[in-house]
């Protein structure tokens, strides 16, 4: 392992721990209710809030609430992408997540939650460069809505898989479903067989970065992350597609999370 690559891994932790410890974060939430169709207030939270089929829906009555840097004045309307990202409303020193996960929830984030004071980075396998692995993007004809489960039990995700990447270890070839990442590339959800044991057992998430011209990518299982949930009961995180199983242990990337240590 040469010092440049052991750098590299030491500042990527650094700023993986640094986006974890965001006092709005998912250490951060406190809280998580599902809404009803009739107004509710829910506990230290001003307004009320509900849903309908389409939009989550507060109003402040009286409160204080503030959306997109504006008081809220009146009945605002919030209608999201399933499984895509939240939007936050500040109430007071919390933030409130409205979030649509089939049905819409709202987290509350607290900057002052015992997690959040508590966090102390997140324990990991040293960096080995023979986790580093060549491997190359094929993608579907066309690309293709996938379900998912969740960690939630009846909770389902809907991801567009543009395609596969197929990698080879040991000899032997192995293919995993790939969804769009966030910022470019692909993200793959995967299990193997540390998970449950030294790493999380939902599974872990590994970024990929866009291929070459001749379909090239690098899988760096050294960057293989944990999801929210393996930090927060409060997360509703999607479980990995069919035949993303690795039949090896990837003792790569970050383990079992302190905090879901300490709650076994």
């Amino acid at each position: 392992m040469t010092v440049e690559f052991a750098q590299e891994w030491r500042e990527w932790k650094v700023g993986r721990e640094r986006e974890l410890a965001d006092p709005f974060g998912w250490l951060a939430l406190v809280s998580l209710d599902w809404l009803g169709t009739e107004r509710a207030a829910y506990p230290g939270l001003p307004g009320l809030w509900w849903q309908d089929d389409e939009a989550a829906y507060v109003d402040p009555d009286g409160g204080e609430l503030v959306y997109g840097g504006r008081p809220l004045t009146g009945v605002h309307r919030f209608e999201l992408v399933n499984s895509g990202p939240g939007t936050r409303v500040v109430a007071g020193d919390v933030e409130v997540e409205v979030a649509r996960r089939s049905g819409y929830l709202i987290r509350v984030h607290d900057p002052k939650a015992d997690a959040v004071r508590a966090f102390r980075g997140v324990p990991t396998y040293e960096p080995d460069p023979r986790w580093v692995l060549r491997g190359a993007y094929e993608p579907f004809d066309e690309p293709r809505p996938t379900t998912v489960g969740a960690v939630v039990a009846g909770l389902s995700h809907v991801y567009t898989a543009p395609g596969v990447v197929r990698f080879t270890k040991d000899g032997v070839e192995h293919a995993l479903t790939a969804f769009n990442g966030k910022r470019g590339g692909f993200s793959i959800l995967f299990t193997d067989e540390t998970s449950g044991v030294t790493t999380y057992g939902a599974n872990r998430s590994l970024a990929v970065g866009d291929p070459d011209a001749d379909g090239a990518v690098v899988l760096d299982f050294n960057r293989a992350t944990n999801l929210p949930c393996a930090f927060t009961v409060y997360a509703t995180c999607p479980l990995p597609p069919a035949g993303n199983h690795l039949p090896f242990a990837v003792e790569a990337g970050e383990k079992t999370p302190h905090e879901a240590q300490e709650a076994r």
